[in-house]
C-alpha cells in the first residue's frame, strides 16, 4: 500500500516536472529509486533492525518526493504567472491578430482579392501579404503554444490535490509503521540501562544544559561500559539530522537578541529526524524550556544535542546505528489547500518547526558547523 501511493505520487511529480522546469524531475527519479530500493528492502528485513533502517528509508523518500512536487507546483505556478503576464502585456496585439484571423476567414475570397488600384496594385498586395503571412502564422502559433502551456499547467494543479493526498496517506502510514517497528526492536547492544529515578532528579535539579551534560553518566543502573567509537575523520562532512535549511548560526542573535552556542535548523512539520553517525543514545525526553530532547555520544567526551522535537525514538543506552530514526518533529500535517497555496507563492512558510542542535566536546559547546555540513538546502 505504502509503494502503490508512492508510484502515483512520484508519477504526478513528473508529469509537474515535465510542465515546469528539469530539477523537480530529477528530484522525483531519485525520490522513485529512494522508494523502490526502501521497499525491497523491506520485503526483504529479517530483523526489527533492517525493517527500521527500510521504513526509515521510506519516510526520506516520502519526504523528498513531496518536496519535488512542491517545488514543481511553485515553478509551474511562476511560470503560468509569466505567460499570463506576457499575453496581458499583449493584449492589443492579440486582439487585432484575432481580429485579422477572422477577417481573412469570414470575408469572401472575390473581396479578398480586389484592390482599387487595380490588377497592378493587387499584385503588389499579394507579394505584401505572402511576406506578411508567415510572420502572422508565427504569430499564431505562439499564442496557441502559449495558451496550450496555460492549459496544461492549470490542469496539473488541479490533478495535484489527489496525487497529494496519495503521497500525504503513505508518508502517515509510513511513519506509523515506523513508531511500531521501533517499539518492537529487541536486537540492539546497550552500554548502560537507564535508572529513572536518578534521571527525574537529575533533570529537576539542574537549571542549564552544562549542567544536565556534566550530570548524565548519574542516571545509570551501575557502570556505563567504555566505548572506542571514534568520528574524527567525519568531521565537517556529517549530514544534518534532518530534511531543513539553516535558519541560525551558532552564536547569532535571534529576534530577542539572544545568543546560543548551536544552531537552528527550519524543517517542515512531521520531519523524520536521525542520527548522523552510529551513536549511544544518552539521554530522551523534556528537558529544559527546550523541549523533549536527544543526546546522543559518537564518541567519548563528544555529545549531539537535538531538541525540539515532538516525539523520541529509542531507548536511553542504546547504541543506535547512523541513520536511525531518533524522533519527529512537531507540526501538524498540512492540508492539501495550504500546500498548494505555498507551492505558489514559495515564501517557506512551509518550514514552521525548528530543530536545535549543539554539540558538546569535553564540558564546553563547539561549532556544530566544524562537524556538519550546513551548505545545502534539504
Amino acid at each position: 500500500m505504502i509503494l502503490r501511493a508512492a508510484l502515483f505520487l512520484i508519477l504526478g511529480l513528473w508529469t509537474g516536472a515535465a510542465s515546469a522546469e528539469t530539477d523537480p524531475a530529477e528530484a522525483a527519479r531519485a525520490a522513485a529509486q529512494m522508494l523502490e530500493d526502501a521497499s525491497i528492502a523491506l520485503s526483504e528485513a529479517e530483523s526489527a533492525r533492517d525493517r527500521v533502517r527500510a521504513l526509515s528509508d521510506t519516510v526520506h523518500a516520502f519526504e523528498a518526493g513531496l518536496a519535488a512536487m512542491r517545488d514543481g507546483l511553485r515553478r509551474a505556478s511562476a511560470r503560468e504567472g509569466e505567460i499570463a503576464a506576457r499575453l496581458k502585456a499583449r493584449e492589443d496585439e492579440v486582439s487585432q491578430l484575432l481580429g485579422v484571423l477572422q477577417t481573412i476567414e469570414t470575408s469572401p475570397p472575390p473581396v479578398l482579392l480586389l484592390h482599387p488600384s487595380g490588377p497592378l496594385g493587387a499584385a503588389r498586395s499579394g507579394m505584401m501579404l505572402a511576406e506578411v503571412t508567415p510572420e502572422l502564422k508565427a504569430q499564431v502559433d505562439r499564442l496557441a503554444r502559449d495558451l496550450d502551456e496555460v492549459r496544461r499547467l492549470r490542469a496539473l494543479q488541479q490533478n495535484a490535490a489527489e496525487t497529494l493526498q496519495q503521497g500525504l496517506t503513505g508518508i502517515q502510514q509510513a511513519r506509523a509503521d515506523l513508531s511500531q517497528a521501533i517499539a518492537d526492536r529487541t536486537d540492539l547492544p546497550r552500554r548502560f540501562t537507564e535508572d529513572p529515578v536518578r534521571t527525574a532528579i537529575l533533570v529537576s535539579s539542574t537549571e542549564t544544559l552544562d549542567g544536565f551534560a556534566s550530570g548524565l553518566s548519574e542516571i545509570a543502573e551501575g557502570e556505563i561500559s567504555e566505548t572506542a567509537a571514534n568520528i574524527s575523520s567525519l568531521k565537517g562532512e556529517l549530514p544534518l539530522p534532518v530534511q531543513g535549511v539553516l535558519l541560525r548560526r551558532a552564536g547569532q542573535a535571534d529576534a530577542a537578541g539572544v545568543t546560543r552556542a548551536g544552531i537552528l535548523i527550519a524543517t517542515r512539520p512531521r520531519a523524520l529526524v536521525s542520527s548522523p553517525t552510529a551513536a549511544t543514545i544518552r539521554y530522551r525526553g523534556p528537558l529544559l524550556d527546550l523541549g523533549n530532547v536527544v543526546i546522543l555520544e559518537p564518541q567519548a567526551d563528544l555529545l549531539f544535542v537535538l531538541s525540539g522535537l515532538q516525539e523520541v525514538y529509542g531507548k536511553t543506552g542504546e547504541v543506535i546505528p547512523a541513520g536511525s530514526p531518533v524522533g519527529l518533529m512537531g507540526g501538524a500535517n498540512q492540508e492539501i489547500g495550504a500546500i498548494l497555496s505555498t507551492s505558489g507563492d514559495g515564501s517557506g512558510t512551509e518550514r514552521s518547526e525548528t530543530l536545535y542542535i549543539e554539540i558538546r566536546e569535553g564540558d564546553r559547546p563547539v561549532d556544530p558547523e566544524t562537524w556538519f555540513r550546513t551548505d545545502k538546502d534539504g
